[in-house]
């Protein structure tokens, strides 16, 4: 079996979660570590046992060695990062959101697919283990025909300094949670049914010293079949990560809940270290997640992406998806704008 080379773009918090999710997925090896800072590039790499620490991405590029690169930057660097790879003809995955805007996401997408190359979107909701489940049951027939699906995704805000920026980010609490919850709606419905207006809300109610966008939001997405997708988005909720999923039929219902609905209690005056991501307290009653990486999705949206590259297969979740997703998103800030329903026009 071929071992697939990886180079990790990225040495932040989601670069992070990709090793976890890595390490338990047999055919691969983190062969480079890049970052804008050399000194993170070297401490990620030493932290993985990664053989190369570089902050020159042309060098990267220019190896013959490297078959699949995972861009984990900060999203202002999306664009140009996966232009420089489509115009070198290289393999690409890139986290979510895929761009900043829709117009950054289509040009992502258009000069990736010119490039004959694999392109995968990492949207880890539709990989997690009790959303694939979710899906197929409703697959077998379960639910009937869904008819509605309302998804939570809320903590108690951004863990890096420059998600609180607009600018570089591209939007508040819609723009970096919103993207789990519209693809998993997708995902419910199933993507032969495209969704066809959208209506949004989001205001800025706490962070008015951190941001300059909204830390609350919630989204209405009104698929072709008539069914409505309900998101519903924070940065002030306190507790940890709060990831919930319902999906109603005509035949039945089904309810995910990954981060509250833990196998673990505990109760600890002293403190009992890492709970959960965005736990804001490890004190007093606490419910510990075992591993993360797996029950977010990390670790099979990695090995897909790895088999993809390894067996020459499209990926189910491609730069076309990521930009579906982006325009969802601009329509619901054009919502915000206007109060009033934004439709879709399908391409």
């Amino acid at each position: 079996m071929k071992t697939v080379n990886i180079a990790m773009l990225g040495s932040g918090f989601v670069a992070e979660f990709y090793l976890q999710g890595l390490a338990n997925v047999n055919g691969h090896a983190v062969v480079a570590n890049y970052s804008r800072d050399l000194a993170k590039a070297e401490a990620f790499a030493a932290r993985w046992g990664i053989p190369e620490a570089t902050d020159s991405l042309t060098h990267l590029i220019a190896r013959d060695d490297i078959d699949l690169f995972i861009i984990a930057l900060p999203n202002e660097a999306h664009l140009p990062v996966s232009l420089a790879l489509s115009a070198a003809r290289r393999h690409q995955v890139c986290t979510k959101p895929l761009g900043r805007t829709a117009a950054e996401a289509l040009e992502m997408w258009q000069a990736a697919e010119a490039s004959g190359m694999m392109h995968g979107y990492a949207e880890t909701e539709v990989f997690a283990p009790c959303v694939v489940k979710a899906r197929e049951m409703i697959e077998s027939g379960g639910l009937g025909r869904v008819l509605w699906v309302r998804s939570r995704e809320s903590h108690s805000g951004p863990h890096s300094p420059h998600f609180w920026d607009v600018e570089k980010t591209g939007g508040g609490a819609m723009n970096d949670l919103g993207c789990h919850c519209i693809s998993g709606a997708r995902y419910f419905f199933g993507k032969d049914d495209p969704i066809v207006r959208v209506m949004a809300w989001g205001q800025r109610l706490v962070h008015h010293d951190k941001t300059a966008g909204e830390d609350n939001a919630m989204v209405l997405l009104q698929f072709a079949s008539g069914g409505l997708g309900h998101c519903e988005l924070s940065w002030t909720t306190k507790g940890g990560l709060d990831l919930r999923n319902e999906i109603h039929g005509t035949e039945g219902s089904i309810f995910t809940d990954v981060t509250r609905g833990t196998p673990i209690s505990a109760f600890s005056t002293r403190g009992a270290g890492y709970i959960i991501e965005k736990a804001d307290s490890d004190t007093g009653w606490t419910r510990p997640l075992p591993e993360e990486a797996f029950s977010y999705g990390y670790q099979a949206e990695m090995r897909h992406f790895v088999e993809c590259v390894r067996d020459g297969v499209t990926p189910r979740e491609t730069y076309e998806d990521g930009y579906l997703v982006n325009r969802i998103l601009d329509a619901g800030y054009a919502s915000i704008r206007t109060g009033a329903w934004v439709d879709l026009p399908q391409e």
